[in-house]
């Protein structure tokens, strides 16, 4: 395997920390499928429950008196709080134990979503869209490591490759849920979102809480191969996989298509990943993860450019499938390198990285409303230009063991 020589990150003067949990058995094929299963289902919920209002922006505003922009916030609230939950939120989760701290995430991400349903007005929306993303935050790096120690590791890169589709499920039924949901009210499209973490809530992954000598350790999150791959997962996000609502947006304003069909128009960026993820985890195994993300992260920059050259729905759609090819080779090759990075804190550092590349997608509406609003197609330029920045960034990912910081450094 091209990554197998990533190391642990952590070289200081005792043994690195790379116990897992003893509790997961490998003698119960039957229970580890389900728990795999469950593991790519809860995959879904994140990006579901987070851009389900993408292409419901209109509605809302409508109804909660608000304009296009003021809603839009919305995406912001939900992925800041996501984002700097997660600085801390992997680690976090392994000491308390998977199975209580999913299993509670779940339960707030589907009472959050009830109040989201029945919001009076924008304030409050915001407010649970923020506990929204902090209960995300909680379940996605936790399950992604489960699934690291369950599955065998000569299969762990498909596996993280059939992971990233399910976040590209989550991608495309959100737009989907959210133009059906916008046709008659937009409420309905939480109330979806609460139902699916409910049932989840059911099936939460193992792991009992990792206390004292055991707990995951915090200091490898701290390295150089850390700082790289947080830059290119938060470049690649905001230039690309972040966009949802700037497609939406223009094809609902620029290209007069309406709500569904912008729906159906969107969702080919999250039907590619759903497609093609495996196919991406294998790829990588074979030509390695920064060789695969680096050319991956410079064909979805071409492609986010052409989104805003497009003058039809067809053509849109076109373009931005070809983004949601390449952009998932892009998820798939950051989370390969990511969950290898740090063996003792697989969730600790799945969550580091997630931290930043949802930064991004909460920074990109504030960065790419106002250049839209005075030029469509430069926004779309803009956003593929730092789309290109994570072909800058994971060429620099060390592969091999980093040098511990020295004191006072």
């Amino acid at each position: 395997m091209a990554d197998e020589s990533i190391a642990g990150g952590y070289t200081g003067t005792r043994p690195p920390p790379t116990a897992e949990p003893a509790e997961i058995p490998s003698s119960t094929p039957g229970g580890d499928r389900l728990r795999v299963a469950m593991a790519y289902a809860g995959g879904v919920l994140g990006p579901l429950g987070g851009g389900v209002v993408s292409p419901m922006m209109l509605q809302i505003g409508l109804s909660l008196h608000a304009s296009t922009s003021e809603v839009a916030t919305s995406l912001t609230t939900y992925f800041v709080a996501f984002a700097a939950a997660q600085l801390v939120s992997g680690t976090l989760g392994e000491r308390w134990g998977r199975k209580r701290t999913v299993r509670t995430a779940y339960l707030v991400y589907a009472a959050g979503s009830v109040a989201c349903a029945l919001a009076p007005n924008l304030s409050v929306l915001l407010v649970m869209r923020a506990v929204l993303g902090v209960a995300n935050a909680f379940t996605s790096p936790l399950l992604l490591a489960g699934l690291a120690d369950i599955v065998p590791k000569e299969r762990l890169s498909r596996s993280v490759g059939v992971y990233a589709s399910c976040l590209a499920a989550g991608q495309s039924f959100a737009p989907l849920v959210g133009g059906l949901a916008a046709g008659s009210s937009w409420r309905l499209g939480f109330v979806v979102v609460a139902v699916a973490a409910a049932v989840l809530a059911l099936f939460p992954p193992p792991g009992e809480p990792r206390p004292g000598a055991s707990a995951p350790p915090w200091r490898p999150l701290i390295s150089r191969r850390m700082a790289w791959l947080s830059a290119a997962a938060f470049a690649s996000y905001m230039g690309a996989s972040a966009l949802p609502f700037l497609v939406s947006v223009y094809a609902e304003e620029h290209l007069g298509l309406g709500s569904g069909v912008t729906g159906v128009v969107v969702l080919g960026f999250g039907l590619a990943g759903l497609l093609l993820g495996a196919s991406w985890g294998s790829l990588t195994d074979r030509c390695g993860a920064k060789l695969c993300g680096t050319v991956a992260a410079v064909v979805s920059a071409v492609f986010v450019t052409l989104c805003g050259t497009t003058g039809s729905g067809v053509t849109l759609a076109l373009a931005w499938l070809g983004a949601g090819v390449s952009a998932s080779m892009v998820t798939v090759a950051l989370q390969n390198l990511t969950v290898r990075a740090v063996p003792g804190n697989r969730s600790g550092s799945l969550s580091a990285v997630s931290a930043f590349r949802y930064s991004g997608s909460a920074i990109a509406p504030l960065c790419w409303l106002p250049i839209y609003n005075s030029s469509p197609s430069a926004s779309f330029v803009a956003a593929g230009a730092t789309a290109l920045l994570a072909a800058v960034a994971l060429p620099l990912v060390r592969t091999g063991p980093e040098q511990p910081a020295r004191a006072g450094a």
